[in-house]
C-alpha cells in the first residue's frame, strides 16, 4: 500500500443467505470509503438462491468470489482455493464473519501470508468445548475479534480465557432511510381483513431464536388477544412447530406463515409489535429494525438485547426463556395503544442516537486505518 492507493479488505463470510451478520457484512462491504478502501468478498458457501444480498454487492461493483462448500468434507478443498485466491489478491486487511469463515479464513490468511487479521465474533456461541479448542488453537495468529457487543465480548472472553484486550466492540447500525415512510405490506392474499391488528416475528425458524416457544405461546396470546393476526416471517427447520397450528379451526385463520419476506419495512409497518422469544443472541438487528419502524417489541433478556433499547428495558425485555413474563409484557403492549405509541417514539430516539449505520462503517473503517498506521510508526 502507498499514500495514494486504497486499502485493500478481504472479507469472508460462511453464507450469503439473508440473515443479521450477512447483512452487517454487506452493508459494510458496500458502504467503504471505495477511496481509502477497495474491498472484495469471498463466500465458503455456493451463490445462495436468496440473491438480494448477492446483487447488493455486485450492484456497488465488490467483487464476490463463491467457493463452493456444501459439506464439512469440503472444507480441506475450500481451503485450499481460499488460500491460493488471497495470495493472488494480496489484501492489507483479512476481515472474516461467523465461526466457520473465522476459523477456515484465518487458516487461510495466514498460509497466504496476511499479517492483519480480524475475525467476526457475531453471537454469544453455544457450540462448546470443540468451538472454544479452535478459536483458541487460531489466537496467536489473529489481530483483533471483533464483536457485535459489549455481552458477546464478555461472554467470548470468559468461555476462551481471552483478556478484554484481545476483542473491540463495533455494534450494528441500520440505515434509517428504510424507514422514512413506508407502505405498510399488503396482507391480504394472506387472507388479514384491512386494518386487523398484528403482532410479527421476523426471524429464522430454529431454536436458537425460539420459534419452538413462540409455538407453544400462539394459543395462549390468541386467547388473550383475540382480533390480533400472528406474521411469521422466516425459514428454517422449526417451520412444523407453528404450521402445526394451521389444522386448529379457531387459531389457524390467525397464524399467517409468510416465508422469507424481503420488505422488512413494509412487514413492520403493518405490526403493531415484534416479538422475538431468541434463546441466545449477540446484537439482533431485527430489533434494531423494528425501533428504525418506531415499534414497540418483546425479547428475551439474552446477550446485546439490553443494550440495543438502553433505559427503557421494561416491559419490552423479560427474562429469558420466562414464557408467562413474555406473554405478559406481549399482551400489556399489544392492549394499550398509548404505551405502543410512547415505547416506538424512544425506540426510534435511541436507534438515531446509537446505531446508525454511518457510524458502524467509520468505526471500522478507523480500525483498519489505525491497524495500519500503528504498523508504519513501529
Amino acid at each position: 500500500m502507498t499514500p495514494d492507493m486504497p486499502i485493500t479488505i478481504a472479507f469472508c463470510i460462511t453464507e450469503l443467505e439473508v440473515g443479521g451478520a450477512e447483512r452487517a457484512l454487506v452493508e459494510l462491504a458496500t458502504r467503504l470509503d471505495r477511496v481509502r478502501f477497495s474491498p472484495r468478498v469471498y463466500c465458503l458457501a455456493p451463490r445462495p438462491n436468496q440473491t438480494l444480498l448477492v446483487e447488493r454487492l455486485e450492484a456497488a461493483g465488490v467483487e464476490t468470489c463463491f467457493l463452493d462448500g456444501r459439506r464439512r468434507v469440503q472444507a480441506p478443498a475450500v481451503f485450499f482455493r481460499l488460500s491460493r485466491l488471497l495470495k493472488k489478491q494480496r489484501p492489507e486487511i483479512f476481515q472474516s464473519f461467523l465461526f466457520h469463515a473465522n476459523a477456515l479464513g484465518t487458516l487461510a490468511a495466514r498460509a497466504a501470508g496476511i499479517r492483519r487479521i480480524y475475525t467476526g465474533i457475531r453471537v454469544a456461541e453455544r457450540r462448546g468445548q470443540h468451538y472454544q479448542r479452535i478459536i483458541k488453537r487460531l489466537d496467536p495468529w489473529v489481530t483483533r475479534h471483533v464483536c457485535v457487543s459489549q455481552a458477546v465480548a464478555r461472554d467470548f472472553c470468559q468461555r476462551t480465557g481471552f483478556p478484554g484486550d484481545r476483542t473491540t466492540v463495533i455494534p450494528n447500525g441500520i440505515d434509517l432511510a428504510n424507514y422514512a415512510s413506508p407502505n405498510p405490506l399488503d396482507l391480504g392474499g394472506w387472507g388479514i381483513p384491512p386494518g386487523a391488528p398484528c403482532i410479527a416475528y421476523v426471524g429464522r425458524l430454529d431454536p436458537q431464536k425460539g420459534t419452538d416457544l413462540l409455538a407453544k405461546m400462539l394459543p395462549l396470546l390468541a386467547e388473550r388477544l383475540p382480533e390480533v393476526h400472528f406474521l411469521i416471517a422466516g425459514q428454517g427447520p422449526l417451520r412444523g412447530n407453528i404450521e402445526q397450528h394451521k389444522a386448529d379451526p379457531d387459531l389457524g385463520p390467525r397464524v399467517h406463515l409468510l416465508g422469507f419476506q424481503q420488505e422488512v419495512p413494509a412487514l413492520l409497518a403493518a405490526s403493531r409489535l415484534l416479538v422475538l422469544p431468541s434463546r441466545w443472541e449477540g446484537m439482533p438487528n431485527v430489533l434494531l429494525e423494528a425501533m428504525a419502524a418506531r415499534l414497540p417489541f418483546v425479547a428475551f433478556d439474552v446477550e446485546g438485547v439490553r443494550e440495543v433499547v438502553g433505559d427503557d428495558a421494561d416491559p419490552q425485555i423479560v427474562p429469558a426463556e420466562d414464557v408467562d413474563a413474555f406473554m405478559e409484557s406481549v399482551t400489556t403492549i399489544s392492549g394499550d395503544p398509548q404505551l405502543r405509541v410512547e415505547l416506538g417514539r424512544r425506540n426510534r430516539q435511541r436507534v438515531e442516537s446509537h446505531f446508525q449505520i454511518e457510524a458502524m462503517v467509520r468505526a471500522y473503517e478507523s480500525l483498519y486505518e489505525e491497524a495500519l498506521a500503528v504498523e508504519t510508526r513501529s
